[in-house]
């Protein structure tokens, strides 16, 4: 029995915390320590103002288990988000998982940018919609619209429904190749359609790489495949001035601002990110 007690290892929130960083430091993470702490206070529950106030505080074994667990998952560099499977975009949760892209505060440009157009009773369609975090964020945001979101991907429109009633929201949402099964005219269209080109793919971090799906970053050879197709074809499914805006790439603000002239659109803005970076491109639709 004593030789049993011995082998326990007894841990402290400091010790398992500093172990935690220090394996995410030697695995080559980039912000360990932060990543270290997030999975602590996922596994523990534990807020900072606890952790400080008492240190010494013996955690455990379960919950220590539990901790390394995540911390080897990091190790192999699958995304904090899907150890978590949540992920916060506009001061809202919400979930994600393999099948859809994080998040990423960059994207909260466009959804201010869409706040700013919108009135309760409009009508917003999301194509690509992901997670849902966009036309979610922006019905939460602006009561009493109406919303819609498509993508491709059925697993993904699960995400999105799940984030919709966790955040209790009542959004429509179809699986749909853009426009493909898209009926009626809109007062607003957003998009963060995808817009990596494939040749770059290969060179991401392998957090995105390996683990966002491809389908959703790939942008065909030059990363504008999916802006000329809604481009064009949106026009059909806007109101008279409704608008269309979009996630850019941080090179791409000229050439779909460019597009979006050639189809007719007008008032067309680009807009940067909080790193200063283009981020999004707008425009408003004029015709029949």
């Amino acid at each position: 029995m004593i030789g049993e007690h011995m082998k326990k290892r007894t841990l402290t929130l400091q010790q398992i915390y500093r172990e935690g960083t220090s394996k995410l430091k030697e695995a080559g993470i980039r912000e360990a320590a932060l990543d270290a702490w997030y999975l602590l206070e996922f596994a523990t529950g534990i807020t900072k103002a606890s952790y400080y106030g008492n240190p010494d505080k013996e955690i455990k074994e379960e919950e220590a288990a539990r901790y390394l667990a995540y911390i080897e998952s990091r190790k192999k560099r699958i995304p904090l988000q899907h150890i978590t499977k949540e992920q916060a975009f506009m001061g809202y949760p919400f979930y994600v998982d393999e099948h859809v892209l994080i998040p990423r505060q960059d994207t909260e440009t466009l959804a201010e940018e869409a706040l700013k157009v919108l009135k309760p009773g409009m009508e917003v369609l999301d194509l690509c919609t992901g997670s849902g975090c966009i036309l979610i964020s922006l019905m939460k945001m602006c009561e009493g619209l109406y919303g819609t979101g498509s993508d491709i991907s059925e697993e993904a429109l699960e995400v999105a429904r799940k984030n919709a009633c966790r955040l209790e929201v009542n959004a429509t949402f179809i699986r749909s190749s853009l426009f493909e099964h898209i009926s009626g005219r809109y007062d607003l269209i957003v998009s963060n359609p995808p817009y990596i080109r494939t040749s770059v793919i290969q060179e991401l971090q392998e957090e995105v790489r390996l683990h966002d799906p491809f389908i959703a970053l790939d942008g065909k050879e030059d990363g504008l495949y999916f802006y000329r197709e809604i481009i064009k074809a949106g026009g059909g499914y806007l109101k008279p001035g409704g608008y269309l805006m979009f996630e850019i790439g941080y090179d791409q603000g000229t050439e779909v601002a460019s597009l979006m002239e050639k189809h007719g659109y007008r008032n067309i803005m680009v807009k940067k990110d909080l790193a200063g970076l283009d981020r999004v491109v707008s425009g408003m639709y004029n015709g029949e």
